[in-house]
């Protein structure tokens, strides 16, 4: 009998669902599914990177926050751009988030070279080292080494050193097994996800490092999604989860190890957050996606109309499409820099004027609060409800 057997009886290397609620099944459902509507998507290029630069900083962040980094989103975004200046106090900070950027990059560099990574002691070790390179650790941490002696969380205690390498062999063998083998390829996605938080408690529980666990525990569970198909956006969204639920993260994690190892509710809790994650996630691209379609259809309104009044309106249109709120009247003229040199020597009949073929033209409306771009002539099947934002049949003096 091994000593953790006695110590750690929850380590069991078992996860029950068959008594899973149907909510369960339903967000695993929908996670698939807004995994292959990410998938691919068409997005302008640049708009594309900004989207991934976005979600990689709030991945990497997560994963370090979580563990007591202070650096804002702001921040790790702009090291990501190469405009990030910090004291020399604070640039352990940046070396932190650094370490799990590049650890992240090449497990994707290596899926696209067709040599993507196998689940493996050797790699959790890895991973261990890439966390912790060139950062100062206290006495007897070896990045990449299982520990040779005790070491805990709070009040919880990681299972016994001499245990450490047998659990994390077994552990791969494990989730290297049967049971997360999904029966069918349109599976792969879910059995992902659950394979991929089971094996981040596992690590956590087993706790094989002297420094880094949470963190490379996160670095296999993002290497386990990607791996699986899962785009590299939404692979960073349970790191960002964890760390935005951080108090309700420990207490899953702490409820699991005391409930003789039932991963249920973890791996509900984190497939929730998931699932949130991915609904903010497709609502930027299709924000994205509709900023482009309603400039095409802008454009093509205008193909047949050269007047220089109509190039005014084409621009005072596409700048008002930008806005996130209506904008009064009274600060249509300054909404740009470019609609204030066109309407600079304009009297206000005349944008009154321009105003009112906007409106003719269905480009633009009046709703409570100001003018707005008319997008939602290209939503198309929305459902049917009342919405506050409907046009005004007031004058374009409102």
């Amino acid at each position: 009998m091994r000593a953790f057997e006695e110590s750690h009886p929850w380590l069991r290397f078992a996860i029950r669902l068959d008594g899973a609620p149907p909510r369960f099944w339903l967000l695993l459902g929908e996670a698939r599914s807004k995994c292959e509507h990410i998938a691919g998507v068409p997005l302008r290029p640049e708009v594309g990177e900004k989207l991934h630069r976005l979600f990689l900083a709030k991945g990497a962040l997560g994963s370090t926050a979580i563990e007591g980094n202070t650096l804002s989103e702001a921040e790790v975004l702009r090291h990501l751009e190469g405009t990030l200046t910090l004291p020399p106090s604070r640039e352990y900070l940046r070396r932190e988030v650094q370490n799990v950027v590049a650890a992240c990059n090449q497990v994707i560099a290596e899926i696209g070279s067709d040599r993507p990574p196998l689940l493996s002691v050797d790699l959790i070790r890895q991973f261990n080292r890439q966390v912790l390179d060139g950062l100062e650790l206290g006495p007897g941490v070896v990045p990449g080494e299982i520990r040779d002696y005790s070491v805990g969380v709070a009040a919880y205690r990681g299972a016994p050193a001499a245990d450490c390498e047998f659990l994390l062999q077994r552990l791969c063998d494990w989730l290297n097994g049967p049971t997360f083998t999904p029966p069918d390829a349109d599976d792969a996605v879910i059995y992902a996800i659950i394979r991929a938080v089971v094996a981040h408690v596992y690590l956590a529980w087993i706790h094989p490092f002297g420094d880094g666990n949470g963190r490379t525990a996160r670095m296999l569970e993002f290497t386990i999604l990607v791996t699986a198909g899962v785009p590299t956006p939404a692979a960073h969204l349970l790191s960002n989860h964890y760390n935005q639920t951080r108090a309700d993260y420990y207490r899953q994690l702490a409820q699991s190890s005391r409930s003789d190892g039932d991963l249920l509710p973890f791996v509900t809790y984190a497939a929730q957050g998931f699932v949130d994650g991915l609904r903010e996630q497709l609502l930027l691209v299709r924000e994205q996606q509709l900023d482009v379609a309603w400039e095409n259809f802008v454009h093509d309104a205008f193909r047949d109309r050269k007047s220089p009044s109509d190039r005014r309106r084409r621009i005072l249109v596409l700048q008002l499409s930008a806005a996130v709120a209506p904008v009064p009247k009274a600060r249509l003229r300054e909404i740009s820099p470019q609609v204030a040199v066109e309407y600079a020597n304009k009297t206000e009949k005349t944008f009154s004027r321009d105003l009112n073929e906007l409106r003719r033209m269905g480009l633009a409306h009046t709703v409570e609060g100001g003018w707005i771009a008319r997008k939602d002539r290209i939503l198309a099947f929305l459902p049917l409800r009342h919405d506050k934002q409907t046009p005004q049949r007031n004058e374009a003096g409102g």
